[in-house]
């Protein structure tokens, strides 16, 4: 039996496109984040993942949009002793995270639950950490064939339902390469992917992690984003700064940001006591820094302002 034809006009095809967290992470499409292990590539999707679910703005963003629910599937964590304690820590409003149960039966790229789970919860995100874990026990994935079929399907999920898919994703040990011959398998994982984020250390302040928008199809590529992982405070965003993706991979670009700056700068103002506000938001117009990005450097110092009579002093 011949096949119907049928012709799609491309006057018909709408352009719009959708935004979890513009640039980085696109509404109805596939986002890939990758590094080493030990870079902080779970930890920075949950602190992700905290904001969506409160509703709160994504970093660098001015405004939050109203809480959505998330699915989160993990073949490495445990729920109870792991992935939970670290989604109350990053402040994530876990009425909205939902696990498909897979004691009875290993999820997959292709299985049809994913798209049941998204059409009773009303998900707008989907995340699966590793990407390895969820190709399906017979999947080769180096072999092209077998990964554009997976991914075609995926892509067709998405596009029904407009949910965003993130997979999360181990380096390959390869060096001296470009980032965009670093991920584990096929090229073609990275093909179907439109952004693809890489996550890796700060040469040199190690204690500094840098998230590099390493392909971006639908928007230009973002600029890189620090944060940290602080043994007392949690996770906690340092603001944009001048590290590549190449740079990351290389031992290149510095991690200076305006919070860093702000930060540096509170701390030796305070050094000798508490200083009145409104030297502080003079130093802060002086290094050209926002209130927005003063305050959290203030919030990451865990510093704070009261009123002594009529004015505001910090310490």
């Amino acid at each position: 039996m011949r096949p119907t034809l049928k012709l799609i006009n491309m006057r018909d095809i709408a352009e719009d496109v959708k935004w979890i967290w513009y640039p980085y992470i696109p509404s109805g499409k596939l986002t890939i984040v990758q590094g080493d292990p030990g870079e902080g590539k779970t930890t920075l999707v949950l602190a992700l993942i905290a904001l969506l679910t409160n509703g709160q703005p994504m970093p660098e963003a001015e405004q939050g949009s109203p809480p959505v629910s998330v699915i989160y599937q993990t073949a490495e964590d445990g729920l109870a002793d792991t992935i939970k304690p670290r989604l109350l820590s990053a402040g994530a409003e876990c009425s909205r995270v939902l696990v498909i149960d897979e004691s009875d039966c290993e999820l997959n790229l292709c299985d049809e639950r994913l798209e049941r789970a998204i059409k009773k919860t009303g998900a707008k995100l989907i995340v699966l950490d590793p990407l390895q874990a969820y190709l399906g026990g017979d999947t080769d994935m180096h072999r092209a064939n077998e990964l554009r079929q997976i991914f075609k399907r995926v892509c067709l999920m998405m596009e029904r339902t407009g949910c965003a898919v993130i997979l999360i994703g181990h380096m390959n040990k390869a060096q001296g390469m470009k980032s965009a011959y670093r991920g584990l398998g096929s090229i073609d994982i990275r093909a179907a992917a439109r952004s693809v984020l890489l996550v890796g250390r700060s040469k040199d302040d190690p204690s500094l992690r840098i998230v590099a928008h390493d392909k971006s199809s639908l928007a230009p590529e973002g600029r890189s984003i620090a944060f940290e992982i602080h043994p007392e405070r949690g996770f906690l965003w340092k603001g944009f700064c001048n590290v590549t993706d190449d740079d990351l991979l290389s031992g290149g670009g510095s991690a200076q940001t305006k919070t860093t700056l702000m930060e540096s700068e509170l701390k030796e103002m305070l050094r000798g006591g508490a200083v009145a506000f409104d030297e502080i938001m003079k130093r802060a117009g002086e290094l050209k820094v926002s209130e927005r990005t003063l305050n959290i450097a203030k919030s990451n110092l865990g510093i704070v302002s009261k009123k002594q009579g009529t004015k505001w002093y910090t310490s």
